[in-house]
């Protein structure tokens, strides 16, 4: 577990502070060595218009935001997990379906995302752009006003 902790920890100081990258952990980086080398590109990311409007009821939205981000706004049927707990609470996470996790801009969610998915879990996607993006879009009929522009 320290190994994933450490992992984790190390992005979310590198991508969120501007101090200096931690010593190397060589079975962290091994574990991230591992997972990049067999992820597909792109796979851990999905845009908010290549989810069907009638496929949202059928995934796991995950806010990823912290309670008072949520209580202003979220989308509807998310659950709230900060994104420093995912890890922690990963045994609440579904297995058996799409699990979308998701931030105000999808840079949070992306770290908590890549920590899921090295721990295993392939079925976590971040939603790219995050709440703004989704809103911006239009929400659950982001992909139906997409492919009727695009027709136009």
């Amino acid at each position: 577990m320290s190994i994933l902790r450490n992992v984790f920890l190390a992005a979310a100081l590198c991508a969120t502070t501007s101090l200096p990258a931690m010593a190397a952990d060589d079975a962290a980086v091994k574990a991230l060595e591992d997972y990049f080398e067999f992820s597909e590109y792109g796979g851990a990311t999905i845009l908010p218009e290549q989810i069907p409007a009638e496929e949202w009821k059928k995934i796991y939205v995950v806010d990823t935001r912290d309670a008072d981000q949520f209580a202003k706004a979220h989308i509807p049927g998310a659950v709230n997990i900060d994104w420093r707990q995912m890890l922690g609470r990963r045994a609440e996470l579904p297995s058996d379906k799409m699990v979308l996790v998701y931030c105000n801009a999808g840079t949070l969610s992306a770290q908590a995302g890549l920590a899921l998915r090295v721990a295993g879990m392939d079925n976590v996607r971040i939603l790219q752009g995050g709440f703004s993006e989704w809103k911006a879009k239009g929400g659950f009929g982001a992909n139906q006003r997409a492919t009727r522009k695009s027709r136009k």
